[in-house]
């Protein structure tokens, strides 16, 4: 080999070595700080940088874009003595690498360190309940005091959040247990509530149900005091215009006192004082039917008179006087009319009586007595 082209290559190699010595590219979002002879000279920026071979180099390279940082578990004790596990998550960024880097041994630690007794000074002031449930508050103190104490080191804290909280399990058993008996109290107001909904809405309905059977009844009842009033008016007037004697009323009178204690409602019978009236009335009747030819209606008059002026002296059944101008089958009708009649109403005593008694057994009867 030629001795000239040693040093050449020689030279070259140094040259090479010098002019990647001396120029540093920074990638986007990275900072470099440089040292020359061991002290801080100045931080590269992003971009093709030009440096002393030798005597520059390069301390540390930081990167400047937000940073998320998970801590562990750290055990936390409450206002109220109980040992909770906070885990937290930070987000920062570096905004001055010279003192991020010079200011501060490990960054990292010391933000992780400030963190655990900032945390546990803001939750020994709480109870549990407060802590559950004051995660905002909790943040918000945190990142003040990290923001405040890692300004100093080049670094700002953009946010702290509390990504979980462990209580012991003992209190995790306590919580389930006050959730489920919230659950079943709101489970049981809620039934309680459908219940009495319920039972609001029955009873409105048994209300309308009965206001309008009431109206039905009243209606119903109306109606056939009405059929039954135009019923005896038709009579009344169908009486009156046939011009109907008081013999024939008489006789449908006795009919219907056997129908007087007919109902199941009746407990003794009253026997009406025109009785003796009515039975004289038919026996005249008969009387006249049998003979065929009836006394003048002014003898007529004369025995109404007369059997007037004796119902004031007596009452009681008629009595036929041997001179009667009445004919003997008339005398025999009446005594069948009042045999009929004080059958009937003999008949309708004892129904009553009976009646009476199969509804009060312990009474003693009209027979007894």
């Amino acid at each position: 080999m030629d001795p000239v082209v040693i040093p050449i290559l020689v030279a070259a190699i140094v040259v090479v070595f010098l002019v990647a010595a001396t120029v540093r590219i920074v990638p986007q979002a990275r900072r470099y700080n440089i040292e020359r002879f061991g002290r801080y000279r100045r931080t590269l920026q992003p971009g093709l940088n030009f440096v002393l071979p030798v005597a520059d180099r390069v301390n540390t390279k930081l990167d400047v874009r937000e940073q998320v940082y998970s801590s562990d578990p750290k055990p936390v004790i409450t206002e109220d003595n109980l040992v909770v596990n906070i885990d937290t998550v930070l987000y920062y960024q570096i905004t001055d690498p010279r003192a991020a880097a010079y200011e501060v041994a490990d960054y990292l630690h010391a933000i992780d360190q400030l963190t655990v007794t900032t945390l546990r000074n803001v939750i020994g002031s709480m109870d549990l309940e407060g802590t559950l449930t004051s995660r905002e508050e909790i943040n918000a103190r945190l990142r003040a005091v990290l923001d405040d104490a890692t300004g100093k080191w080049g670094i700002r804290v953009n946010r702290v959040e509390i990504k979980a909280i462990d209580p012991p399990n003992t209190i995790k058993e306590a919580m389930e247990k006050q959730m489920r008996a919230e659950r079943d109290k709101r489970a049981a107001i809620l039934h309680a509530e459908g219940e009495r909904q319920a039972k609001i809405l029955t009873a409105e309905g048994t209300k309308q149900k009965d206001i309008l059977e009431a109206q039905g009844t009243q209606q119903a009842m109306i109606l056939r005091a009405d059929g039954e009033s135009k019923a005896v008016e038709l009579v009344f007037q169908s009486v009156h215009r046939n011009n109907a004697d008081a013999k024939v009323l008489a006789y449908k009178y006795l009919e219907t006192l056997p129908h007087l204690a007919q109902s199941d409602n009746n407990t003794f019978w009253v026997i009406p004082g025109e009785l003796t009236e009515a039975i004289r009335t038919v026996t005249s009747a008969f009387g006249d039917q049998a003979s065929g030819t009836g006394p003048p209606p002014g003898a007529q008059r004369a025995d109404a008179t007369d059997a007037d002026a004796s119902d004031k002296d007596h009452v009681g059944a008629p009595e036929v006087e041997a001179n009667s101008t009445l004919a003997l089958d008339a005398v025999a009708a009446a005594d069948e009319a009042a045999k009929q009649a004080a059958v009937a109403v003999s008949d309708a005593k004892a129904e009553a009586e009976a009646a009476g008694e199969a509804r009060l057994p312990g009474r003693p009867s009209a027979s007894d007595t």
